[in-house]
């Protein structure tokens, strides 16, 4: 067996006999009470999530907006302190490297909020690219652990169980408290949502006060039903090497007007032509739950594209999916199928987006 990290709460995740399975590369809780509760605690209250997992970069130094805007698709020139903004870092050829949040501390300073699996890869790629910039890049992955606390009531459980008053900040907007903790409002699950970037001993405390308070401690199971629901994208399925932004539809977080990034001549150039392959939603008919890597097949029987997740919605009751097809059958309402095991159900196009988020803008 892999040898596997563990964050801060893992023994706290241990003590609730939380369901443990391997992701990114750390022994994480999959579900506590199950994934329906779950997803519905957070759809119509509020849940929590250990997300220490997830990476975290510094860029300190006086081109650090200049580097960051050369590895980064969006652009941070606009940013405040204060401000959030979400994109991806790209090869060459307009593959993805990873999709992050850059969080912008001050003008000369950044933080980058990155995949757990992709932690070692992405910092390597980082560091290969600071030549000609005045910068120091920083993992400080290992320093914090991270909370988020989602759903309809997250503001009121911050301040009536954490005493931070967080009703100021908008969406994608972000606060340093005085002991330096980070608080956020971004969210991964198509509610309203905060995040909280801490200490390992402050992230304890704060975990256990909220379980106290009666707040649902949540598995990455539920977060995986709740982001897809969403239509948000997971690396290594909606977004990858392979997979670039445009292919996800996610081309309003690439900036081809801002100065060169890299990556940027493939991305144009594949927003010019179209690209060959698109990630679509799908509506499939049946009891039929289409799982990635499942084959997507033309009204022939011909394959022209796979799953890159599927369910059946746990807020909407509906098989749904997202796949990568062919570009000529993305449209929407279009007719396909798709082979669950040894047989094929009806599919149709619809749009990935199948809930509608509750975020606070």
């Amino acid at each position: 067996m892999e040898n596997l990290k563990t964050t801060p709460l893992h023994s706290r995740h241990i003590e609730a006999g939380a369901v443990m399975s391997p992701f990114g590369g750390f022994d994480m809780p999959i579900e506590y009470a199950g994934i329906v509760e779950e997803h519905e605690a957070v759809r119509r209250h509020v849940g929590m999530f250990d997300v220490s997992h997830m990476g975290e970069v510094t860029v300190e130094g006086p081109d650090a907006e200049r580097f960051v805007n050369h590895i980064f698709t969006n652009d941070v020139s606009h940013l405040t302190d204060g401000a959030i903004q979400y994109g991806m870092m790209l090869y060459d050829d307009g593959g993805t490297v990873d999709d992050l949040l850059v969080y912008r501390q001050s003008p000369q300073r950044f933080l980058l909020v990155i995949n757990a699996s992709n932690i070692d890869k992405d910092v390597a790629w980082i560091m290969s690219h600071t030549d000609g910039f005045d910068v120091h890049v920083n993992n400080v992955s290992d320093i914090w652990a991270e909370i988020a606390v989602q759903g309809p009531e997250a503001e009121s459980t911050l301040r009536d169980v954490l005493g931070i008053d967080a009703s100021s900040l908008g969406f994608y907007t972000f606060i340093t408290l005085p002991d330096g903790s980070i608080v956020s409002r971004t969210g991964y699950t198509g509610e309203d949502g905060f995040e909280l970037y801490t200490t390992p001993t402050a992230a304890d405390d704060a975990w256990m006060r909220l379980i106290d308070a009666g707040v649902q401690p949540c598995g990455l199971g539920c977060r995986d039903t709740l982001r897809f629901e969403a239509g948000l994208p997971l690396y290594g399925d909606e977004l990858s090497e392979e997979i670039t932004p445009v292919m996800a539809g996610l081309g309003i977080f690439v900036k081809l007007d801002k100065t060169d990034f890299i990556g940027r001549d493939a991305i144009a150039a594949q927003k010019a032509e179209g690209p060959a392959r698109k990630i679509v939603g799908l509506e499939i008919e049946g009891p039929a739950i289409a799982r990635h890597g499942y084959e997507i097949m033309d009204s022939e029987g011909n394959t022209i594209g796979t799953v890159t997740t599927g369910y059946r919605s746990i807020s909407l009751g509906r098989n749904l999916a997202m796949a990568l097809v062919d570009s000529r059958y993305a449209a929407l309402g279009t007719e396909l199928q798709v082979r669950v095991r040894r047989k094929t159900f009806p599919a149709k196009v619809i749009k990935k987006r199948f809930y509608t988020p509750n975020y606070k803008k």
